[in-house]
C-alpha cells in the first residue's frame, strides 16, 4: 500500500466488493443514489463526515490511511514551520504521534529490502531513530 498518494473513493469500492454489502443497503445508510454512490467510488477525497459513516457501514477505520500518511510524511522533527511551546495549554486532546503499526513497519523494511532506500535514508526521511529500526530489522526482517 502507497500511504504517499491516497485514493479514498476506490479504497472504499475495494472494501465494499470485499464486505458483499448491496447496495440497496449502502444507499439507504448514506442516504445517497446509486449514481451518488458510484461517483464517491471515483472522488480521491470525500467529507469527513461522510468517510466516517463509510467507516461505521463497513466497519473498517478509513481514516487510518491519514494517519499513517502522517506518521510516515510529516514527522515531527520535520515540522520546522510550526515550533509548538512544551508548556502551552490547549483544549484539544493531544495524541501520540510515534505510534508504528505493522503496516508502516512491514513498509519501511519492505524499502530496505528490495533497495528502495538505505537505512540511513530511512532514519533521516521518516525521522526513525536509529535504535528503532535496528530493532524492527532484527525483530520482523527475514
Amino acid at each position: 500500500m502507497d500511504f504517499k498518494t491516497i485514493h479514498i473513493g476506490s479504497l472504499i469500492l475495494k472494501c465494499v466488493k470485499e464486505s458483499s454489502i448491496d447496495i440497496s443497503r449502502i444507499c439507504n445508510f448514506m442516504d445517497q443514489t446509486e449514481d451518488e454512490i458510484s461517483k464517491m467510488y471515483t472522488e480521491e477525497s470525500l467529507h469527513t463526515i461522510v468517510l466516517l459513516r463509510w467507516s461505521k457501514l463497513l466497519e473498517y477505520d478509513f481514516f487510518r490511511f491519514y494517519t499513517q500518511h502522517l506518521i510516515l510524511y510529516a514527522p515531527p522533527a520535520s515540522v520546522g514551520y510550526s515550533k509548538i511551546v512544551v508548556n502551552k495549554s490547549t483544549q484539544m486532546p493531544q495524541f501520540r504521534k510515534n505510534i508504528y503499526t505493522i503496516e508502516i513497519i512491514d513498509f519501511i523494511l519492505e524499502q530496505i529490502k528490495t533497495g528502495e532506500k538505505s537505512k540511513l535514508e530511512i532514519i533521516e526521511q521518516y525521522k526513525i531513530p536509529k535504535t528503532t529500526l535496528y530493532k524492527w530489522i532484527s525483530k520482523f526482517g527475514s
